[in-house]
Protein backbone atom coordinates (compact mmCIF):
# COMPACT_ATOMS: atom_id res chain seq x y z
CA UNK A 1 0.00 0.00 0.00
CA UNK A 2 2.83 2.60 1.08
CA UNK A 3 4.70 1.69 -2.23
CA UNK A 4 1.68 2.77 -4.33
CA UNK A 5 1.04 5.69 -2.37
CA UNK A 6 5.11 6.60 -3.24
CA UNK A 7 4.17 5.92 -6.49
CA UNK A 8 1.22 8.44 -6.90
CA UNK A 9 2.83 11.08 -4.24
CA UNK A 10 6.17 11.31 -6.62
CA UNK A 11 4.69 10.81 -10.06
CA UNK A 12 6.35 7.78 -11.08
CA UNK A 13 5.74 5.75 -14.20
CA UNK A 14 8.12 2.96 -16.24
CA UNK A 15 10.30 6.33 -16.98
CA UNK A 16 12.47 7.60 -14.52
CA UNK A 17 11.73 10.63 -12.40
CA UNK A 18 14.43 12.47 -10.47
CA UNK A 19 13.14 12.89 -6.87
CA UNK A 20 13.70 15.99 -4.70
CA UNK A 21 15.91 15.65 -1.42
CA UNK A 22 12.59 16.20 0.74
CA UNK A 23 11.11 13.05 -0.62
CA UNK A 24 14.25 10.62 0.15
CA UNK A 25 12.40 9.21 3.36
CA UNK A 26 10.03 8.08 0.73
CA UNK A 27 11.85 5.42 -1.25
CA UNK A 28 13.16 2.26 -0.10
CA UNK A 29 16.58 3.04 -0.90
CA UNK A 30 17.03 5.52 2.25
CA UNK A 31 16.64 2.47 4.25
CA UNK A 32 20.09 0.97 3.29
CA UNK A 33 22.30 4.20 3.34
CA UNK A 34 25.07 3.65 5.48
CA UNK A 35 23.80 6.98 7.71
CA UNK A 36 26.51 5.78 10.63
CA UNK A 37 29.25 6.32 8.44
CA UNK A 38 28.03 9.92 7.21
CA UNK A 39 26.84 8.33 3.65
CA UNK A 40 24.47 10.67 2.11
CA UNK A 41 22.06 10.78 -0.74
CA UNK A 42 22.64 13.29 -3.76
CA UNK A 43 20.97 12.09 -6.34
CA UNK A 44 18.47 9.33 -6.64
CA UNK A 45 16.15 8.48 -10.19
CA UNK A 46 13.35 6.34 -9.68
CA UNK A 47 10.98 4.77 -11.79
CA UNK A 48 7.62 1.98 -10.47
CA UNK A 49 10.37 -0.90 -10.38
CA UNK A 50 13.68 0.58 -10.23
CA UNK A 51 15.93 2.87 -7.59
CA UNK A 52 18.91 4.47 -8.26
CA UNK A 53 20.02 6.42 -5.41
CA UNK A 54 23.57 7.92 -5.74
CA UNK A 55 25.77 8.56 -2.57
CA UNK A 56 28.99 10.04 -1.33
CA UNK A 57 30.07 6.86 -0.93
CA UNK A 58 28.54 4.62 -4.11
CA UNK A 59 25.82 3.27 -5.96
CA UNK A 60 22.30 1.54 -4.53
CA UNK A 61 20.02 -0.43 -7.02
CA UNK A 62 17.50 -1.47 -5.53
CA UNK A 63 16.40 -3.33 -8.93
CA UNK A 64 12.73 -4.70 -9.28
CA UNK A 65 11.96 -7.32 -11.34
CA UNK A 66 8.71 -5.62 -12.39
CA UNK A 67 6.00 -2.59 -11.25
CA UNK A 68 4.02 -4.94 -10.13
CA UNK A 69 6.19 -7.43 -7.81
CA UNK A 70 7.17 -6.28 -4.76
CA UNK A 71 10.44 -8.06 -4.73
CA UNK A 72 13.63 -6.03 -4.58
CA UNK A 73 17.04 -6.82 -5.29
CA UNK A 74 19.66 -4.76 -3.61
CA UNK A 75 22.88 -3.91 -5.37
CA UNK A 76 25.39 -1.70 -3.70
CA UNK A 77 28.51 -0.65 -5.64
CA UNK A 78 31.38 1.58 -3.53
CA UNK A 79 33.44 3.86 -5.59
CA UNK A 80 36.93 2.68 -4.23
CA UNK A 81 36.56 -0.50 -5.80
CA UNK A 82 34.63 0.56 -8.88
CA UNK A 83 35.70 2.77 -11.48
CA UNK A 84 33.37 4.83 -13.37
CA UNK A 85 33.87 4.96 -17.28
CA UNK A 86 31.72 5.44 -20.73
CA UNK A 87 29.32 8.17 -18.75
CA UNK A 88 26.85 8.96 -21.53
CA UNK A 89 24.01 11.39 -21.58
CA UNK A 90 21.35 11.23 -24.34
CA UNK A 91 19.08 14.05 -24.91
CA UNK A 92 15.27 13.43 -26.53
CA UNK A 93 14.44 13.98 -29.63
CA UNK A 94 11.11 15.88 -31.38
CA UNK A 95 9.10 13.23 -30.12
CA UNK A 96 10.42 11.54 -27.44
CA UNK A 97 9.41 11.52 -23.72
CA UNK A 98 12.62 10.61 -22.24
CA UNK A 99 16.37 11.49 -21.99
CA UNK A 100 19.38 8.69 -21.13
CA UNK A 101 22.31 8.55 -18.71
CA UNK A 102 24.58 5.72 -19.80
CA UNK A 103 27.68 4.55 -17.59
CA UNK A 104 29.75 2.03 -16.43
CA UNK A 105 30.19 1.24 -13.18
CA UNK A 106 32.64 -1.68 -12.37
CA UNK A 107 31.50 -4.84 -14.39
CA UNK A 108 28.48 -3.26 -14.51
CA UNK A 109 26.94 -1.01 -17.55
CA UNK A 110 23.86 1.15 -16.81
CA UNK A 111 21.07 3.31 -19.50
CA UNK A 112 18.84 4.77 -17.35
CA UNK A 113 15.60 6.00 -19.11
CA UNK A 114 14.13 9.45 -17.52
CA UNK A 115 11.85 11.77 -18.28
CA UNK A 116 13.07 14.46 -19.64
CA UNK A 117 11.30 17.17 -17.93
CA UNK A 118 14.50 16.66 -15.10
CA UNK A 119 17.21 16.56 -18.20
CA UNK A 120 18.84 20.10 -16.64
CA UNK A 121 19.09 17.30 -13.07
CA UNK A 122 20.58 15.15 -15.17
CA UNK A 123 23.33 17.34 -16.42
CA UNK A 124 24.32 17.60 -13.47
CA UNK A 125 25.03 13.90 -12.24
CA UNK A 126 26.43 13.73 -16.31
CA UNK A 127 28.70 16.60 -14.87
CA UNK A 128 29.83 14.48 -11.68
CA UNK A 129 29.66 11.11 -12.78
CA UNK A 130 32.28 12.46 -15.46
CA UNK A 131 34.31 14.35 -12.64
CA UNK A 132 34.83 10.99 -10.29
CA UNK A 133 35.59 8.96 -13.46
CA UNK A 134 38.52 11.22 -14.49
CA UNK A 135 39.26 11.70 -10.78
CA UNK A 136 39.24 7.41 -10.52
CA UNK A 137 41.51 7.27 -13.68
CA UNK A 138 44.32 9.93 -12.83
CA UNK A 139 44.40 7.99 -9.11
CA UNK A 140 44.73 5.12 -10.35
CA UNK A 141 47.49 5.98 -12.84
CA UNK A 142 49.05 7.95 -9.79
CA UNK A 143 49.28 4.62 -7.64
CA UNK A 144 51.00 2.65 -10.59
CA UNK A 145 53.29 5.34 -10.43
CA UNK A 146 53.30 4.94 -6.90
CA UNK A 147 54.45 0.97 -7.15
CA UNK A 148 56.73 1.14 -9.66
CA UNK A 149 58.95 3.78 -8.04
CA UNK A 150 58.94 1.48 -5.18
CA UNK A 151 59.69 -1.66 -7.26
CA UNK A 152 62.79 0.20 -8.62
CA UNK A 153 63.53 1.32 -4.92
CA UNK A 154 63.61 -2.74 -3.71
CA UNK A 155 65.09 -3.26 -6.87
CA UNK A 156 68.36 -1.41 -6.01
CA UNK A 157 69.09 -3.49 -2.60
CA UNK A 158 70.21 -6.15 -4.23
CA UNK A 159 73.44 -4.63 -5.88
CA UNK A 160 74.15 -4.27 -2.29
CA UNK A 161 76.84 -7.27 -0.88
CA UNK A 162 76.37 -9.11 2.63
CA UNK A 163 79.39 -7.72 3.59
CA UNK A 164 77.96 -4.10 3.07
CA UNK A 165 74.83 -4.92 5.44
CA UNK A 166 73.58 -6.73 7.50
CA UNK A 167 70.79 -8.71 5.35
CA UNK A 168 68.03 -9.57 8.26
CA UNK A 169 68.03 -6.40 10.03
CA UNK A 170 68.20 -4.00 6.21
CA UNK A 171 65.40 -6.32 4.84
CA UNK A 172 62.94 -5.78 8.08
CA UNK A 173 63.73 -1.99 7.76
CA UNK A 174 63.02 -1.38 4.16
CA UNK A 175 59.60 -4.45 4.38
CA UNK A 176 58.37 -1.86 7.00
CA UNK A 177 59.16 0.99 4.93
CA UNK A 178 57.38 0.18 1.61
CA UNK A 179 54.42 -1.26 3.29
CA UNK A 180 53.86 2.05 5.33
CA UNK A 181 54.45 4.16 2.23
CA UNK A 182 52.94 1.79 0.09
CA UNK A 183 49.89 2.17 2.13
CA UNK A 184 50.34 5.77 2.26
CA UNK A 185 50.23 6.54 -1.18
CA UNK A 186 46.89 3.48 -1.52
CA UNK A 187 44.96 5.98 1.49
CA UNK A 188 45.92 9.01 -1.20
CA UNK A 189 45.20 7.90 -4.25
CA UNK A 190 41.83 5.35 -3.55
CA UNK A 191 39.16 7.92 -2.87
CA UNK A 192 36.21 6.27 -0.90
CA UNK A 193 34.26 9.11 -0.38
CA UNK A 194 33.32 11.86 -3.40
CA UNK A 195 31.09 13.87 -1.46
CA UNK A 196 32.99 17.34 -2.46
CA UNK A 197 32.42 16.46 -6.29
CA UNK A 198 28.71 15.85 -5.68
CA UNK A 199 28.04 18.98 -3.55
CA UNK A 200 29.95 21.30 -6.25
CA UNK A 201 28.25 19.56 -9.46
CA UNK A 202 24.55 18.45 -7.70
CA UNK A 203 22.45 22.08 -7.19
CA UNK A 204 18.91 20.23 -7.07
Amino acid sequence: MFGKVAADVLGLSDVGAVIKPADYDKVDADDYILHEDNEKIYFLIKSKADEYCFTNLGLVHVDGASAVSKKRMLRRYNYVTNRISNVFLETAGTVDLDVEIKFTLGNETYSIDVHKKHLEELKDLYKALLQIAEMQRENEMYLGYAKQSLDLSAGSIKNITKTQIDLSGEFEKVNKYAFDWLKQSSDQYRVKDFGNVFEKYINN
